[in-house]
């Protein structure tokens, strides 16, 4: 195989990779989270770090507020697992280089989990119950582009050691993924890489 080949089928291979690793990840912290009894709801909880469509920033960005889809198995208090659906949203107040207005728009793709977390050591050795959800996000970011992320959380304590019942106070949570549609000009770059390929394929039959 010639350098030039070699060279152009660098191109043709990596740059999917490189329009993959385009990743959208964000963290966010306080806020509550209350039940009604089938889904839970996300309020008040700040957007500390995001990196997004090419934008990086951190301290106070916005918010991210999120409804589950309704409880299909287990309970509230220790599992459950919620339907997808419901709606996640993340907006941005137009601080750091951040649009002000909403960055993402979704919902639960898939099954989301509540696990209850027991802590011996907890309120002073009494013990106490934290809990973690997890679940996939898909929707479209302010640019338009089609995003999906695994997004994991954990609240605080229940106060006085209790299970969950109606609220607790959110910890924290975290957004991770990969860009599910490559961008125009690693598109073009690649239409390029194979062009190029096409052409030496050709040049090399002709001489002969």
């Amino acid at each position: 195989m010639s350098k030039r080949v070699a060279l152009v089928l660098s191109i043709v291979f990596t740059f999917p990779l490189v329009a993959l690793a385009n990743s959208n990840d964000f963290k966010d912290s306080g806020g509550q989270i209350t039940t009604n009894g089938t889904s839970l709801t996300l309020s008040g909880s700040s957007l500390s770090t995001v990196s997004m469509n090419g934008m990086s920033a951190s301290g106070n960005l916005g918010s991210v507020s999120f409804t589950t889809g309704s409880l299909i198995s287990g309970n509230l208090n220790n599992l459950g697992t919620f339907a997808a659906g419901g709606k996640f949203v993340i907006s941005g107040n137009g601080t750091s280089g951040m649009p002000n207005g909403v960055l993402f728009q979704g919902t639960f793709t898939g099954p989301v989990t509540w696990k209850a977390i027991w802590n011996p050591k907890g309120m002073g050795g009494h013990g106490n119950w934290t809990y973690q959800l997890v679940g996939m996000i898909g929707g479209t970011l302010v640019n338009g582009q089609k995003v999906s992320a695994n997004f994991v959380a954990f609240t605080n304590d229940v106060p006085k050691g209790q299970q969950f019942s109606s609220s607790v106070n959110f910890k924290d949570g975290i957004g991770s993924s990969a860009a599910s549609v490559p961008e125009p000009g690693t598109l073009a770059l690649l239409g390029t890489g194979l062009v190029g390929l096409g052409m030496l394929g050709f040049r090399k039959r002709s001489a002969h």
